[in-house]
């Protein structure tokens, strides 16, 4: 008998979980979930920041396409008001940027929604977190509980991903149609922005990470073979290294910035796993007055212009 590749192995998995659902995917649905995208400090030097805080637009963007609406979550507020904000949104995304993993505001408060997640789900809340870029990397150091990246020569690449067997128990790419999930593997379309990297021998050294989280994929800068997706066993939460919101908003003009069609369906394929796992959670605020002062519709996003590392931010005080 033949043996199935990693990509048709996904595909078989993904139509029997198709067929399971009927009797296995009974909890209610949220159709208007909301999704927190977590600020961070503003890049040294920025002399034309408009705040202290920003979010990239293009995160905005890449939920808002896929079916979800988005909040802010501020760094500088207290922990009370976080956990008010957590019982009101649907799930985090922590998104790429360049901050201290283990001093800045952002990972202070990354680190808070990381608990409370934790807590929420060994409740039976569901509640899912997504890391990008330097949200993988926030989330690596969370779980571990130390900084074990590595510097490895990412900074403006565009890679394929190499599925690891943990691909036919995958929920993230279990929706993926083959050939989706082919050019993923053999083409040039996932775009790297990072200079710092998990690499294969740390994770294997660190038991918290191995118990912890599924390594899905795994790239190469040529020397260092490091992990580019990765999902945790038992929690809804996801990470790649790599950018699938880059393909569809933000077009700076460098190598790695990839804008074709199958590097823009994954980005929507990405987007929408998330979103659909946030429809599971039924968190909400107390009013549609509440909700609706809270949600970055309130806020502007600024043009920084086609040279800048990202078209728009948001920023904040």
């Amino acid at each position: 008998m033949r043996r199935l590749d990693p990509v048709e192995a996904a595909v078989l998995v993904s139509a029997l979980a198709a067929a399971l659902c009927p009797s296995l995917c009974s909890s209610p649905i949220n159709y208007r979930p909301i999704i927190g995208v977590l600020a961070q400090e503003i890049f040294p030097n920025d002399q034309f920041a408009l705040g202290s805080t920003y979010i990239a637009a293009s995160y905005v963007k890449y939920l808002e396409a896929a079916g979800a609406r988005v909040v802010p979550v501020r760094i500088n507020q207290t922990h009370e008001e976080y956990v008010k904000l957590f019982n009101s949104i649907n799930g985090v995304l922590l998104p790429g940027g360049d901050v201290d993993l283990q001093t800045s505001q952002f990972s202070r408060t990354a680190k808070i929604f990381y608990d409370l997640a934790l807590q929420a789900n060994d409740a039976g809340d569901y509640f899912p977190l997504w890391g990008t870029c330097q949200g993988f990397q926030q989330l690596s150091v969370l779980t571990a509980n130390k900084n074990l990246l590595t510097l490895t020569d990412t900074k403006a690449v565009a890679l394929p991903l190499k599925f690891t067997p943990a691909l036919q128990a995958s929920r993230l790419f279990r929706s993926f149609p083959k050939d989706l999930l082919q050019a993923l593997a053999e083409d040039n379309i996932t775009s790297n922005f990072h200079s710092w990297s998990l690499t294969m021998q740390n994770f294997s050294r660190n038991a918290k990470l191995k118990r912890f989280y599924r390594i899905l994929t795994v790239n190469t800068d040529g020397k260092k073979d490091f992990i580019s997706t990765m999902e945790a066993y038992r929690y809804p939460f996801y990470a790649v290294q790599w950018h699938p919101e880059k393909s569809q908003f933000e077009w700076i003009d460098k190598p790695g910035m990839i804008h074709s069609s199958a590097a823009v369906t994954a980005s929507f394929y990405t987007a929408r796993f998330f979103v659909s796992e946030a429809m599971r959670s039924n968190h909400s605020f107390s009013s549609h007055e509440e909700e609706g002062r809270a949600l970055i519709y309130n806020y502007p996003p600024v043009y920084r212009g086609r040279n800048a590392i990202f078209v728009q931010n948001y920023y904040f005080d």
